[in-house]
Order: C-alpha cells, then sequence, then structure tokens
C-alpha cells in the first residue's frame, strides 16, 4: 500500500456573495476530485487545536501528525532546518517577510502592509534585497539567511522569543499598532525602508509595474524544534514536495526526504504537473511509501483577496495533480489511500488564515465508500464525519482499511 497527501494550503473558504453563495471550492470545477468523492469518506477536521494561532505551521504539523501543542516551537525554526540555518538551542529565529509598504507617508509608523509577498517577488531579487539588509543592519549577535522568494529569516545568538505579528494579518491597516516591542527589531525594519526603498532591485521593479519590496517585516519566533522522525513514528518512508521553507523544515526535522521539483515556486504559476510526476516517480520508483504534496497557491490567492485566481488555483490542482496522480498510481496496479485537504482557510474575505475545521477527502483504491457526491466544506458538514483532533489524521490514513 502507498500513502499520498495532496494538501492544499489555504483552500477552504467561506460562502461568497459574487459565486452565488458558494465558496471558491464549491464554484470549481473539480471533476477529479468529485470522481474520487463518489468511492470516499468525506469529513471534517480541525487541524489548529483550539486556542493556537492559525498558520501553516501548526496546521500542516497536525496533518502530518505532529501535535502542535507538543511539537511547535515557533514558524520560523522550522524554516530554518529547511535552509541549513545553524541554530542552537538557546538562539531564536524570526521570519523575515520582504513587504509592500505604502510610501505616501511621511512617519514609517503610519504606513500600510499593501503586500505581505512584494507581488511574489522572485528568490533572485529578493536574496539581493537581504544581501542589503545584511550589509546595512549587521551587528552581533544578529545574521540574516536567504529563503524563498519573499519568505527569509533572521537568527539571533541567545535571543528571547517574543511576540509578533505576521503582516498577512494586517493588509491595508496601519502598521504602528502592531510593531515590534523589542526595540531591535523595531529599529531594524525602520532603517530597513530606508535601505530597500530605493535600491536597484525596487527602482526597477517599479518601472517595469511590480510592487516594490521597500521594507522588512519580523514575525513567527521561536526556538530549534525537535520531531520525532517520521518513518520511525509511523513505519513507512516519507517525502515532501513543496515549494517552500516551512514545509521543507518540517520534513528535516521529521526526518523525510525533500524532493525539489524544478519551477515550484508558492505561486499561482507554480510547476503543479511536475509535482505530481515527482509523487508518483517517488511511490513507483524511488522506494518510498508516502509521499505529500503540498501546494502553496489556494493560500497566496486568499492573502491577495482575488477568488478568481483562487478558483484558478484549485483547479489546476484538480486537473494537473489530482487526477494525474491517480490514473498512474492505477495505470501501475499499485494499491493507495490519497487524502486530499486544506491546511485551514484563508478566506479571501478577510485575506487571512482562520481556524475553522477544513473538509477532507480520504480515498482507498482497495475499498471504496460513499460517504457524499462531492467534495467540498458543505459536503464535509453534512457527512457528520468530524476529527478534533487533526493530528489523529495522519493514523486513519495509514490504516489498512477506511
Amino acid at each position: 500500500m502507498k500513502y499520498i497527501v495532496i494538501l492544499c494550503d489555504g483552500m477552504a473558504d467561506e460562502p461568497l456573495d459574487e459565486l452565488g453563495g458558494k465558496t471558491p471550492l464549491e464554484a470549481a470545477r473539480t471533476a477529479n476530485m468529485d470522481s474520487l468523492a463518489k468511492e470516499s469518506e468525506i469529513g471534517m477536521v480541525r487541524t489548529v487545536p483550539e486556542g493556537m494561532a492559525p498558520g501553516s505551521d501548526t496546521a500542516n504539523l497536525s496533518v502530518i501528525g505532529y501535535d502542535p501543542r507538543e511539537y511547535y516551537t515557533g514558524r520560523s525554526p522550522l524554516e530554518a532546518l529547511s535552509i541549513g540555518a545553524d541554530m542552537a538551542p538557546d538562539d531564536v529565529s524570526f521570519r523575515c517577510n520582504l513587504v509592500t509598504l505604502s510610501d505616501e507617508e511621511d512617519r514609517y509608523e503610519d504606513r500600510h502592509v499593501l503586500d505581505h509577498s512584494s507581488g511574489e517577488i522572485s528568490t533572485e531579487e529578493a536574496a539581493e534585497l537581504v544581501k542589503a539588509l545584511s550589509e546595512g543592519l549587521k551587528q552581533d549577535g544578529y545574521e540574516f539567511y536567504v529563503g524563498t522568494s519573499y519568505r527569509h529569516l533572521l537568527i539571533q545568538k541567545k535571543g528571547k522569543v517574543v511576540e509578533l505579528t505576521a503582516p498577512h494579518d494586517i493588509l491595508t491597516k496601519r502598521i504602528g499598532d502592531y510593531l515590534p516591542q523589542d526595540e531591535v527589531l523595531r529599529d531594524m525594519m525602520v532603517k530597513s525602508y530606508d535601505i530597500l526603498k530605493d535600491h536597484p532591485v525596487n527602482v526597477k521593479r517599479r518601472a517595469e509595474g511590480k510592487k516594490p519590496a521597500n521594507s522588512a517585516w519580523f514575525w513567527g519566533a521561536g526556538t530549534r524544534p525537535a520531531l520525532m522522525a517520521f518513518e520511525k513514528k509511523n513505519g513507512v518512508k516519507g517525502a515532501m514536495i513543496s515549494a517552500v521553507d516551512l514545509l521543507k523544515g518540517i520534513a528535516v526535522g521529521a526526518d523525510m526526504d525533500n524532493i525539489i521539483v524544478e519551477g515550484a515556486n508558492g505561486g499561482l504559476d507554480t510547476n503543479y504537473s511536475g509535482k505530481a510526476q515527482a509523487a508518483v516517480k517517488a511511490l513507483t520508483e524511488d522506494g518510498y511509501d508516502f509521499v505529500y504534496v503540498h501546494i502553496e497557491a489556494p493560500d497566496e490567492m486568499g492573502h491577495q483577496g482575488s477568488c478568481e485566481n483562487k478558483i484558478t488555483a484549485i483547479e489546476r490542482i484538480d486537473e494537473k495533480i489530482v487526477g494525474p496522480v491517480r490514473s498512474a498510481l492505477e495505470a501501475k496496479g499499485i494499491d493507495f489511500r490519497m487524502m486530499i485537504l486544506p491546511d485551514h482557510p484563508t478566506p479571501v474575505r478577510v485575506r487571512t488564515h482562520t481556524s475553522d475545521p477544513v473538509p477532507y477527502l480520504l480515498y482507498d483504491s482497495t475499498g471504496a465508500v460513499r460517504t457524499a457526491d462531492t467534495y467540498s466544506e458543505k459536503t464535509g458538514r453534512q457527512t457528520g464525519i468530524f476529527e478534533e483532533k487533526g493530528c489523529r489524521l495522519m493514523d486513519h490514513l495509514l490504516e489498512k482499511t477506511i
């Protein structure tokens, strides 16, 4: 038996008037998911424990089978594992987003977060900006690390975990009420604007009609995590396919292999087909029992408040990943269990994460069941199947029968 999770980041949503009361998932053309639904268990799962902040960190830990209350030590340390940052037990890491702030105000604190991703800036451009920050903000005990796209890191030696606000939670809001209380971090952010606003990379981006990455934004502080090895915990050899450092870091922490797909970038134009092909190869040729395929695009489109593009992302996942993976495994005569779900909702209305339960689909090629005709938030609720602890869903997937 082979096992695969297709994790559609932020896919769950709310009914929207512009869609006639449907969610983006309901409005999307998802022939492959709906075909699977007719032979699958459909239910709801709470991936974010009560009282914890909704995020891809806590939610994906849950889905992969690690209780966030036991294993979670912060978001950025997981990303630090991915990029190979050297963290001692008493070091603290911070996510460093390259964000777009408004530029018409005189004072830094009066500016607004226009885009938490600077228009999904490329990693190549971002690397130049992070280099400028590293040189311009250099001081003992702090070190910058380049990540992917807008997602980067700052490591503080012998640091202290402090409460910080995620930029995607305050889109369009005045930033003054959300700046760090820590004077060093706050001062770095203020100075970062002066360093970046007229950097050649941003001059070029403005000339091309793109959003400038004109400020650093620190959040997600934490210390180095210690996850039990996935194979030791579950008895199956696993691999991760993702474009984002957070998921790669979870894999490193869980001693899973990361499979890198060329052209996978975490955006709407990611290499969906390449991820599907890599997943099939991992399961059929490379000796893996379990593959976790993470697709960031629905989440990014939710943060952008784009209903149309979120639907497009869902349709591409259905067409280019769900259908091809199922067809390829069936063609090879391999028994498999497939689970499809979001990690959390990212409603286009609020443009950030929420803690609501999400729908899951669990298909077993050897023993079909039928609990619903389609896969959506509504049908997930209608079945009455509900898992309160998301970290138990992995055990359910890895059972031999539904």
